[in-house]
């Protein structure tokens, strides 16, 4: 599953990834597009057990695939 978040104002961008992540089973992946480096949903993720990589676009904007907890 992939979620564009551009053009969002915060907190939309994280309230939407949170949301697309319940939706998925364990282990499945989210790859997420934002503008700027998501920094307060990286402990959330932490918190929750989900493992991901981010990746700096030349555009500036962030690739980000979540894979999800398989608890």
């Amino acid at each position: 599953m992939k979620l564009d978040n551009r053009g969002l104002q915060p907190p939309q961008p994280m309230m939407r990834t949170l949301e697309a992540l319940e939706e998925l089973g364990s282990g499945e992946q989210l790859t997420i597009i934002n503008d700027r480096r998501p920094m307060f949903l990286f402990p959330e993720l932490d918190e929750q057990g989900h493992k991901y990589e981010v990746h700096e676009q030349k555009d500036g904007s962030f690739s980000i695939t979540i894979t999800k907890n398989g608890d």
